[in-house]
């Protein structure tokens, strides 16, 4: 960031004496600004009008006639530097460098070629976190192709919701995976697949099979050659979380994505040559593309196929120290069990670590202090948060900011984020509707198969015309940080009074009795319903015992009307295969829809979950 700032000085004439400054005239000047991210990063060559808009944050189109393709930038870096470390939780790796990653990626693109992949068609994968998985999408990615990925422990209908959509052309599957410890077969998914995707001109299978296999697909060696696209051409597509209805595929661009994740990666997260990049994913999240965007700016990518707790709750942490991570990236719920469990990553030895993302949900005050104490000296803690819409984040880390516990440090350059209240105007200092009143280069071009782009517009710019809203609550504090308080349709609003979800938890989560949690509240507009809290015990205890020392605490803490109406034991929590609660499903279920239609069991990372809850709900009387 500090090199920017003073590129910026000497290149553009252009002085910012803080971060506030910069991010303001980046969204109040975009075109300049992109502009200039453009020209920073080498992009390419010249190129003509930036942005031509639309209605607000709708509706835009960046660099129009300007031809581009993503896999450019991966190329540009020495052949003999580290791009890939791929490990799995069995001990066994991979290390591949730049060349022989564009070695990899050419012949995979030749085999694809003589399959008959061409501009524009999909390419969809079942594949774990791994060498493949990247070479895979580079070389789709090269042709002009549009890459998409499921994880292999997604539930069949799951994976068929998501690529019958798409209509992929190729599939590449993994013949199998390794889970905590445990072998699991892809025979029977991949039988189904090819049953429900009859458009599928070949299957090509990693590990095995008697389809055409990994090693007959890069057979031919060829040159890594990207064919030039346009800036707004399909890369991938991503898909919404799926636990409603059939998810959403997000179609992503080449620029777009380009631009955004240099920014992110580079100027945000501090990341270039010699720097070893780890994020905890799948390749069914968008954390895996952001991952991946990591060869973008030099660094090396370090992949992990497994369960992070397994075989104890320190295995990352000693393959970051191995392995020499930089960057260690994960969830707020894997960073708040590692405290909870008493980790001390710094107890293991030294190690490299300087940043610690996180995402998927807001970082407890506790979970910045665990981390900022247990990780390392001077370690900066970056609480991000974004989504598969946009694939990065529109709240995230500034290595020139301070860390405030609880705390995004700042918004996005180049993303005027602000916060609405309930008439739609802009406050700050209160909590309000997450909105995006600006464009910026990575939202969707377009939902796949969405005729006039109706879906699209309904998902994000239905409410507030022109803009763009995400659906969370969050503040934007005076000095430009934020704090996200949940989803906005998951919100508790009791009495008037509204507390997110991130909040309650906050509470319940701290006692030592409590291991997990989820809370929904059934209120509707002009009727308040019951709060519910749903709570796995860490240890045996009388649930009224738990019940009066919960409602104690959130009373003082939190407000007497955030007192749960009743408190249901469980033994697990049903949760996204991504690890997400399923506020927002379970509230809906409880308030009627029927199962099926507010779930999709294939998105789900233990379907017996909730089964579980809903028969203990049902013997609650609450279903």
């Amino acid at each position: 960031m500090s090199h920017f700032l003073a590129w910026l000085a000497s290149e553009r004439g252009r002085s910012f004496g803080r971060y506030e400054h910069l991010w303001r005239w980046s969204v109040d000047r975009p075109e300049e600004f992109w502009s200039c991210l453009w020209d920073y990063f080498e992009v390419g060559g010249e190129h003509g009008r930036v942005l031509v808009r639309g209605n607000g944050a709708e509706g835009a189109l960046w660099f129009p006639g300007t031809t581009i393709n993503y896999v450019d930038h991966v190329l540009r870096h020495p052949p003999d530097a580290t791009a890939v470390v791929a490990c799995s939780e069995d001990g066994a790796s991979e290390t591949v460098t730049y060349g022989g990653l564009a070695e990899m990626a050419g012949a995979a693109a030749a085999g694809l070629r003589r399959i008959g992949v061409g501009q524009g068609d999909r390419v969809a994968a079942v594949l774990p976190n791994g060498v493949e998985a990247v070479v895979g999408f580079l070389a789709t990615a090269s042709l002009g192709a549009t890459w998409s990925s499921c994880a292999p422990e997604f539930g069949t209908p799951s994976m068929v919701d998501r690529f019958r959509q798409i209509e992929p052309k190729v599939l590449l599957m993994a013949a199998g995976y390794r889970y905590r410890g445990r072998s699991y077969d892809l025979a029977e998914k991949l039988a189904d697949l090819e049953r429900e995707l009859p458009g599928l001109a070949a299957t090509v299978v990693v590990g095995g099979g008697q389809r055409a296999s990994w090693d007959e697909l890069l057979a031919e060696p060829a040159p890594l050659v990207p064919e030039p696209v346009s800036f707004s051409h399909p890369l991938w597509i991503l898909y919404s979380s799926g636990t409603s209805g059939l998810p959403k595929p997000i179609v992503h661009a080449h620029g777009g994505i380009l631009l955004e994740h240099l920014k992110a990666l580079a100027l945000h997260s501090d990341l270039g040559p010699g720097d070893r990049f780890f994020w905890f994913t799948t390749t069914g999240w968008m954390m895996w593309n952001f991952l991946v965007g990591g060869l973008l700016v030099g660094a090396t990518i370090v992949c992990y196929d497994g369960d992070p707790f397994w075989p104890d709750p320190v295995h990352l942490w000693h393959l970051a120290r191995e392995l020499g991570v930089t960057y260690f990236g994960t969830s707020a719920p894997y960073l708040d069990a590692c405290r909870r469990a008493g980790v001390s990553p710094r107890k293991l030895g030294p190690l490299e670590v300087r940043s610690v993302g996180s995402t998927g949900a807001p970082l407890s005050p506790e979970g910045f202090a665990w981390a900022s104490r247990e990780v390392a000296d001077d370690v900066q803690v970056g609480s991000v948060s974004g989504g598969t819409d946009v694939c990065t984040a529109f709240l995230t880390s500034c290595p020139l900011l301070p860390v405030r516990a609880g705390e995004l440090q700042c918004r996005a350059l180049g993303v005027k984020v602000e916060a609405y209240d309930h008439g739609g105007s802009p406050v700050v200092g209160e909590v309000g509707e997450l909105v995006v009143t600006e464009p910026m280069p990575s939202m969707p071009i377009a939902f796949w198969g969405d005729g006039g782009g109706v879906r699209l517009h309904e998902s994000y710019f239905g409410r507030y015309p022109g803009v763009w809203r995400h659906g969370d609550w969050v503040k934007i504090t005076q000095e430009g940080s934020a704090v996200v308080y949940g989803r906005s349709d998951a919100t508790l609003n009791r009495g008037g009074v509204r507390v997110g979800t991130s909040e309650f938890y906050r509470v319940v989560e701290a006692l030592e009795d409590v291991a997990d949690s989820l809370v929904v509240d059934t209120s509707e507009l002009g009727r308040e319903g019951q709060l519910l809290l749903f709570v796995v015990p860490s240890h045996p205890v009388a649930s009224q015992e738990l019940q009066v020392c919960l409602s104690e605490q959130l009373r003082v803490k939190l407000s007497p009307r955030h007192v749960p109406d009743r408190v249901v034991v469980l033994g697990s929590l049903p949760k996204t295969i991504n690890g997400k609660k399923l506020e927002v499903p379970v509230r809906r279920i409880l308030m009627g829809l029927p199962v099926e239609e507010a779930v999709a069991p294939g998105a789900l990372a233990q379907p017996e979950a909730l089964e579980d809850l809903l028969a203990a709900a049902r013997s609650a009387g609450l279903l």
